[in-house]
């Protein structure tokens, strides 16, 4: 059995994300090439875009810390510390809105 405390995660990512010059940091928590299952840590300075792209068929996400939106289409959604989304399964794109850190988690499929 395996623990993460996504607290701390969090806070290391922030830090390194701060510091980028692409303002975002990432780590796979748990998932590999062999499962179904894929969460990471994502972490965005405030005013940094994960660009509108496609979505997978399934894929939540769980704001840790800050505040953002997540963006699709005509409707968008703003969550902060504690908030949990399915996310829509069509184009989207994500904002932090402050310094946030999200947990997403998408099933592949790719070994049903």
């Amino acid at each position: 059995m395996e623990s993460v405390s996504l607290t701390a995660l969090a806070e290391e990512h922030l830090v390194l994300a701060r510091a980028s010059s692409a303002g975002r940091s990432a780590k796979t928590v748990h998932g590999a090439h062999e499962l179904d299952l894929r969460q990471t840590v994502i972490a965005l300075a405030e005013g940094q875009t994960l660009a509108e792209h496609e979505s997978p068929d399934e894929a939540t996400l769980q704001v840790l810390s800050g505040r953002v939106r997540l963006g699709a289409g005509d409707e968008s959604w703003e969550g902060s510390a504690g908030d949990f989304l399915i996310i829509p399964r069509s184009r989207h794109d994500l904002v932090a809105l402050e310094d946030s850190a999200v947990l997403l988690s998408v099933a592949t499929g790719t070994h049903s």
